[in-house]
Parts: C-alpha cells; structure tokens; sequence
C-alpha cells in the first residue's frame, strides 16, 4: 500500500494522500500517526511533526479529499445552463462512474471520514465546508434550468449519486459496478422528472437568455 504522490508532491500531500489510502485499506483504526510514517517511507514522527494530534491529522486528510474529489468531479467541466439537461447529465454521470471505477479507493476514505464526522463536531465542520462547493455549483446549475425548487433537487441528486455509490462500493451492489451509460440512465431518469425532460432540452439558447 502506497499513497498515490508524485515526485513533485509537498510533505503535506504525501502524508494527507497516504492516510486516505489507509483510511481505504484499512479503516478508521488503521489511522495512526505511526502507520503514515511507514507507509509513507518517512522516518517516525514526520507526520506529528505536520499534524500532532489525530484531530489535527483527520482535518489533513478531508483538506486533501477536497482537494482530490474536485478533480473527480471536475467542477470545471460543470456544463453551461443554456446546454440543458442533458449537458448536465452527462458531467454528473461522469464524475458519479470515475468516483466508482478508478476513484474508489478515495470514496471508500470518504466514508470513513463522513461516520468520523458524526462523532467530532469539529472534523464536521471541515467534512461539510469541503462539500459546500459543489452543492452551490449545482445548485447554481439547476437554478438556471429552470429548478421550481433548487434546495429540494439538488438534495434528490447527491442523495442519489452517494446512495448509488455507496451501495456500488461498500453495499450490497459492491460487485456490481454499473457502466457510464448506466449511470447515465439513471441520472436522466431523475432530471427528467426534476427539470421537464424534453421541453427542457428542446429550449434554445436563445429561450434560455
């Protein structure tokens, strides 16, 4: 087991990179201070040095999952409004299958940092100060589709991609990972219900402006 850093990764992300992929491996107890020293390949006490305490230590590794979903979830490739339903489909469906496929050790540490949440009030802070941002992008998304209900929607989506995810990854479907097109399926499924389906998507940019 190794944290996924490149050469070029400061100490922190090493050390953050490294307790996440043993929060995967091998759960909350699994993560000590000792543990990322080791397999991290640093000498003991690195990483008290960075974090002392495991509080401290938690709060490095939710900074990094942050930092680490964005990308799975490319915020930057949120699809424009006037682009329709279907635009947004296909970007959630995207980041919903990559958090599945080959990010599924980062929702597995993800999991583990959401229970922990429940028990610190102080790591919650931080837990949902870091999924803040793609709930107010998408919120944003769904406001300019036509959302009657922004609030409401954009809770039926992430309950619905972390529901799947999680049934996909630790559930009772964790042998069953559905492809892209599936997920796809799914998500046009809801939207359609949420947004009007087709007159949604038959609108024109200019109808939107």
């Amino acid at each position: 087991m190794s944290a996924r850093a490149t050469p070029s990764a400061s100490r922190a992300d090493l050390l953050a990179d490294t307790a996440l992929a043993l929060l995967a491996e091998r759960g909350m107890r699994g993560l000590t201070h000792r543990a990322v020293d080791e397999a991290a390949g640093l000498p003991q006490g690195s990483t008290s040095n960075l974090a002392r305490t495991r509080q401290a230590l938690l709060e490095l590794a939710v900074r990094r999952l942050a930092e680490r979903e964005a990308r799975v979830l490319a915020l930057h490739e949120m699809p424009d409004p006037r682009g329709g339903s279907a635009a947004l489909v296909d970007a959630l469906a995207l980041a919903t299958h990559r958090a599945l496929t080959r990010n599924r050790e980062l929702t597995l540490a993800r999991y583990e940092l959401a229970l922990e949440a429940t028990r610190r009030p102080g790591l919650r802070a931080y837990f949902d100060a870091a999924g803040a941002r793609f709930r107010d992008q998408l919120a944003a998304l769904v406001t300019a589709m036509g959302s009657t209900d922004p609030a409401r929607h954009v809770l039926s989506l992430v309950a619905w991609a972390d529901g799947l995810m999680f049934s996909c990854v630790a559930g009772s479907f964790h042998a069953e990972v559905p492809s892209l097109e599936e997920v796809r399926a799914g998500l046009r499924e809801l939207l359609d219900g949420m947004l009007g389906g087709a007159p949604e998507d038959a609108k024109t940019p200019g109808d939107l402006g």
